[in-house]
């Protein structure tokens, strides 16, 4: 079965290149602290895109074998590109489809992917697929944030109403935007072990300043902010009432403000 490639509905300009590594530097320790892969393990990082979350994922395991698939080839060039900058490597890239890999059964020790089945129809379809290519006993690590889990302060119905914007236009692109708390369901149902999932809060106020300024501004609202045009074309709402979410959301960045949401990092083995 191959994928029909559904529309990225961040796009996949300089600016969301941008976003991307904020987002990645901002949260690496969060997110990528506790996932270590030993010298010469075979790593698959599925859907790398840019590979903002490759930079962190060969630097915390230094001397894997990692290979990294996407289904676009401009996004592995930029991954390549990210890597060399970085000192780090060698890592091999291959044009694939996350739900057709080109690779024979038990390939992988371990398969690695972050903010992937959120945007896809059919995340079970691709979890089976990646059960395939690792070897028994092998592990698979998924990570999803879930815009459902939005907490802030002041609250503001505009602001909700942008980030819904987001979700409804990611839903009707063949995605899930609230998909962190389906992940335990997800890795079970596609007959993986041992499924563990941790919570991963990110708090942010004006005690947190590097937080507010790389998560609140340069991740969050920067994600809902570049759907504007589109949610406005889809007639999901108008000019006046998304830009007075958008503000709501960086009114929460100010001095009495304050900014929660969760990501889901969930690990299993293949039996």
């Amino acid at each position: 079965m191959t994928a029909t490639p559904t529309p990225y509905v961040h796009g996949y300009g300089g600016t969301e290149q941008q976003r991307l590594q904020d987002q990645a530097t901002t949260l690496e320790a969060l997110l990528h602290a506790d996932t270590r892969y030993g010298p010469g393990e075979m790593v698959l990082e599925a859907g790398c895109g840019v590979g903002a979350q490759t930079v962190p994922l060969v630097r915390n395991s230094p001397g894997i074998r990692l290979t990294c698939v996407d289904l676009h080839a401009e996004s592995l060039a930029s991954a390549e590109a990210r890597l060399a900058e970085a000192g780090l490597g060698p890592v091999t890239t291959q044009v694939a489809d996350i739900l057709a890999l080109p690779f024979p059964a038990a390939r992988f020790d371990h398969a690695f992917l972050c903010f992937v089945l959120e945007h896809l129809p059919a995340p079970e379809a691709a979890l089976l697929e990646l059960r395939r290519v690792i070897r028994p006993g092998g592990s698979l690590t998924v990570i999803e944030g879930d815009h459902g889990s939005t907490l802030f302060h002041p609250e503001c119905p505009a602001a909700r109403h942008a980030i819904a914007c987001q979700v409804e236009l990611q839903r009707r692109a063949g995605g899930d935007a609230q998909i962190g708390r389906r992940l335990s369901a997800l890795l079970r149902g596609a007959g993986l072990e041992e499924v563990r999932v941790s919570p991963r809060v990110v708090y942010a106020d004006a005690g947190r300043p590097a937080l507010v300024e790389g998560f609140i501004h340069r991740t969050f609202i920067a994600m809902v902010a570049a759907v504007r045009e589109s949610a406005i074309a889809a007639g999901l709402t108008d000019a006046g009432r998304f830009d007075a979410g958008i503000e709501g959301l960086r009114r929460t960045a100010e001095a009495d403000g304050s900014f929660t949401y969760l990501f889901f990092k969930a690990t299993a083995r293949n039996p």
